[in-house]
């Protein structure tokens, strides 16, 4: 069998083995898609065991397979945080004008208190530098530190060794690194996720109250929309036309129905008032009321389309045609060419009164009230095609990817610093994905489009995740995380390693949830996205029936903790470096 088909068996056994894993549930809590990580350590392991499976030449250099394992594990990881950027784009740029300092503050708090840590133990003499930054990476987990901190390990060595000091006698040693990081990654996951649950144990926190919350939260100050049927009454409005209510003209006040002599029809905004007239009116509550008051009083008439021979319907309007996104309501004119009244626009779930100003978004859809036939060639000429929201557009998908690798792969020079640094191909890739999902529309004339369908999305992020977390698992087992565990270092390792993660995690947390009262949801994403943690985000992201909350968290720090992360196990090098 060829070494291709074989990895294939071991990343789809792990993976087999991890979502069951995962699946199990004690009291409601599992694994989730962590179970994926440990059982790619036991595929690892037994892999390398007995079946030969290993991923090192004799030289020290790499085999074929590890190379794959490799372009694989970063691929899937490039997949997930690209699906999560997409998905928290066109609400990033708010979150981060609202709450996002504060969130930027809590994520920079657990990097310093990890830090400080880390350095406490290298000056007690509890570890050295080489497992000081395995430890790290692995507790944090976070892969672009572990890479970055071996460059600098590998870097310090030969600057000792050119100088005639014993580079490994001092600590210095470049393979210790990833296995000081192996042994602690697993534990790093369970740190953040024994958090989310301690907070939400400890507190009492109920998942479905957070997720209300947050909901509420995105509609804030967003009067909620009510309907009303009202009778003319007022003789000063007698003789008027529609466009004189109170509201209508502003366009905080819609009037989609008028029923007179029995006959329902679609009004105009010069549609003159008779008394008696009955009226639909759609708008905030504190608008509704005072037209209301002014041209009559409220009736529980019944004003539906439903009535038999009525030849007014009321349906959904999909907005799909690239000619008409980014227009506004007024430039598409909708009730002089076709005689329809749009009562609401629905956009991300939230409901929203129509406005002339209002530009046009695609997936928005318009309750429209009209006849039939003019219905249907309104929805020609939106699109109304659920198909085109269904239909994944691919050449987005590898813009997005390149444009990533681009970004990540640019160097950003520091003083000191032997190395440059860089976002990496994760960072870059994520952070090209919330600009496109934001901003892309706009850049190409609304020609191409990175929104993705809802199963599209868990598609992309399911397998992305599974793959990296599979490959993690098979690289560690592979590579003698038992054996480290059993007889070596790794015990010791993992015991200060826990404590590099633990505390910063736990004492961020409480602070963040009950001082600064964060959302739980949105407090779990940040914790996750303070680790650089897809596994512990997906946890997050199962906890409620939408991710949303979470992946805001996790996306606003995300950016800026990553290139902390990157630089800080360089930083505590040059600073420990010193000691010798």
């Amino acid at each position: 069998m060829s070494s291709l088909a074989l990895l294939i068996i071991y990343i789809s056994v792990g993976a087999v083995l991890g979502i069951a894993l995962g699946q199990l549930k004690y009291k409601g809590v599992g694994l989730g898609i962590g179970g994926v990580l440990f059982s790619g350590i036991l595929v690892g392991h037994v892999a390398n065991a007995y079946f030969g499976f290993e991923l090192h030449l004799e030289n020290g250099g790499l085999t074929s397979e590890a190379s794959i394992l490799h372009f694989l594990q970063e691929f899937g990881l490039m997949l997930f945080v690209y699906g999560i950027g997409i998905q928290v784009g066109p609400n990033f740029f708010a979150a981060l004008r609202g709450s996002g300092l504060k969130l930027i503050s809590l994520a920079v708090s657990i990097i310093v208190l990890g830090c400080a840590i880390t350095l406490c133990l290298f000056y007690c003499g509890i570890v050295t530098p080489d497992a000081m930054v395995g430890m790290y990476a692995g507790a944090i987990t976070n892969t672009p530190a572990l890479s970055a901190g071996t460059i600098m390990i590998d870097d310090l060595a030969a600057a000792f060794n050119s100088t005639g000091k014993d580079a490994l006698a001092l600590g210095f040693d470049a393979a210790k690194v990833p296995k000081a990081y192996a042994v602690a990654y697993p534990f790093g996951v369970c740190a953040i996720l024994i958090t989310m649950i301690l907070i939400r144990g400890i507190f009492k926190v109920s998942v479905e109250a957070a997720g209300s919350d947050y909901a509420k939260s995105k509609s804030a100050g967003i009067d909620s929309l009510i309907v009303s049927n009202v009778e003319v009454e007022n003789s000063e409005y007698v003789g008027k036309t529609i466009n004189d209510i109170p509201g209508v003209a502003n366009g905080t006040v819609i009037c989609s129905r008028i029923k007179r002599d029995n006959e329902l029809s679609v009004p105009s905004k010069d549609t003159v008032l008779a008394k008696g007239d009955l009226l639909h009116l759609v708008g905030g509550s504190k608008y509704i009321t005072k037209a209301s008051m002014a041209i009559g009083t409220e009736t529980k008439d019944v004003l539906t389309t439903h009535t038999y021979g009525s030849t007014i319907f009321v349906r959904h309007l999909i907005i799909t045609n690239n000619n008409v996104i980014g227009r506004t309501l007024g430039e598409l004119d909708l009730e002089n060419q076709y005689g329809l009244v749009i009562s609401r626009v629905f956009r991300s779930g939230v409901e929203f009164i129509p406005n002339k100003d209002m530009k046009l978004a695609l997936g928005d859809e318009l309750n429209v009230v009209g006849t039939r036939d003019n219905i249907v060639k309104a929805g020609k000429v939106v699109g109304n095609s659920s198909a085109t929201l269904d239909r994944v557009a691919m050449m987005p998908i590898f813009i997005g990817l390149f444009l990533g690798m681009l970004l990540g792969s640019i160097p950003i020079p520091l003083p000191g610093v032997p190395a440059p640094m860089k976002l990496g191909v994760i960072g870059g890739t994520l952070v090209v994905a919330i600009l496109l999902a934001r901003f892309g529309g706009a850049l190409t004339f609304n020609k191409m489009h990175w929104r993705l369908p809802t199963a599209a999305l868990s598609a992309f992020k399911e397998l992305g995740i599974t793959l990296f977390l599979t490959i993690v698992g098979i690289n560690a087992g592979a590579n003698g995380f038992w054996d480290e565990l059993a007889h070596g270092l790794g015990l010791h390792w993992m015991a200060w390693a826990t404590l590099i993660s633990f505390i910063p995690l736990v004492i961020v947390g409480f602070v963040g949830y009950k001082l600064l009262k964060v959302n739980y949801l949105v407090l779990s994403g940040v914790l996750a996205g303070a680790c650089t943690d897809p596994p512990a985000l997906a946890y997050a992201n199962n906890m409620y029936k939408d991710a949303e909350a979470s992946s805001i968290g996790y996306a606003t720090v995300y950016p800026f903790v990553m290139f902390l992360r990157i630089l800080s196990p360089q930083i505590m090098l040059i600073i420990v470096s010193s000691a010798f």
